[in-house]
């Protein structure tokens, strides 16, 4: 991966989070509404629990998914080499065979 694209990808994790903190807080805020006895001591204290919550939530879901999308990426490559190795080796055996033929035919055509 070159600096651009890490960039980028640095600034979709980023924009990510923010995103999730924003809808953290939504439903921190909706949670809260339905509790109309707090006073704004303990609905800010609730609001950040939930919050923090949420993050932690979130933060192991998107680690459970990076690694399960390593594994893939790692999985996917593994067959993607040996198949181009079986591909190549079907190529050269193609070739070879070929060649015999067409140095048979001529051999023959000489005779």
């Amino acid at each position: 991966m070159n600096d651009v694209e890490a960039a980028i990808n640095e600034i979709e994790g980023y924009l990510l989070w923010e995103a999730e903190k924003g809808l953290a807080r939504t439903r921190a805020d909706a949670f809260c509404a339905g509790l109309p006895w707090l006073t704004d001591t303990q609905r800010e204290d609730v609001e950040f629990r939930y919050c923090q919550d949420q993050r932690e939530v979130t933060r192991a879901y998107l680690e459970r998914i990076a690694a399960r999308s390593a594994s893939l990426r790692a999985e996917y490559e593994g067959v993607y080499r040996a198949l181009r190795r079986r591909l190549l080796a079907a190529y050269l055996g193609g070739t070879v065979a070929a060649t015999v033929l067409v140095t048979t035919a001529v051999g023959l055509a000489t005779r």
